[in-house]
């Protein structure tokens, strides 16, 4: 099989520690068949399509609707290095799966507003499937509504035309889309489950997700409520394009 490759902006190791734990596990997928790249480190280099059965993009602390005068440097070579990327997915319609960051990234490279109009605080909340999303593969053995776990300063306030809205919440409408038959995105994490949320809770405490005095309220939050259904994303995910 040829392995898929995970894209992280993540300094923090503990937290790119646990996205890739994570993305393994929920892919069911082993080390050898995920492969990643750090952007928070250094350039993207050569991605040959055809070497990768799928690629996906975590999130982290980047915010793409940041005025560029406040990006670092690292933040803005990241940028170029999955625009640059994004025109060769998106043209050839290979298999693709941002998650928050990733929303972000989709969203603006293929023309939607990114703002932080729709914030959401960190923890559980509450996902609806559109019929488009009931349809889709990529949400198999996902019921209509299901809680999530998120946590974002921005978010996307128009949807791109030509793309498909798969998943809507109350507080913030666009939270999983798909461009063309292979190219998704979720404002949610899939990936998430609650030991990461709290390592991302002790880890982005100081990042202006929330004040720090409220951490141990998320924590007791998070653990109120049951998250199951995301995670099954990504195993659909690995198991239609596992090649």
């Amino acid at each position: 099989m040829r392995p898929f490759l995970l894209l992280s902006i993540r300094a923090e190791e503990a937290a790119a520690r646990e996205e890739y734990d994570a993305f393994c596990r929920f892919l069911e997928v082993s080390p050898a068949e995920l492969h990643t790249r750090s952007l928070a480190s250094g350039p993207l280099g050569d991605v040959v399509l055809e070497d990768w059965s799928g690629i996906l993009l975590g999130g982290g602390a980047f915010t793409v609707s940041d005025p560029e005068r406040v990006k670092s440097a690292a933040q803005r070579h990241a940028e170029a290095d999955l625009g640059a990327l994004l025109d060769r997915v998106v043209a050839a319609d290979f298999p693709f799966l941002g998650a928050c960051y990733g929303i972000g990234t989709l969203g603006t490279h293929q023309g939607g507003v990114v703002d932080t109009s729709h914030p959401e605080p960190v923890g559980p909340l509450s996902v609806t499937l559109t019929d488009a999303g009931l349809a889709d593969p990529l949400f198999a053995d996902v019921p209509r509504s299901f809680t999530a776990y998120g946590g974002h300063k921005e978010a996307i306030s128009l949807l791109p035309a030509h793309a498909t809205l798969l998943a809507t919440a109350a507080a913030c409408p666009v939270q999983a889309f798909r461009v063309g038959e292979h190219v998704y995105a979720t404002q949610f994490h899939p990936e998430l489950d609650l030991p990461g949320l709290l390592t991302r809770i002790s880890v982005y405490a100081t990042h202006g997700y929330f004040d720090p005095a409220d951490a141990d309220r998320l924590r007791d939050t998070a653990r109120a409520v049951a998250v199951t259904h995301p995670g099954t994303l990504l195993r659909n995910f690995a198991r239609r394009y596992a090649r």
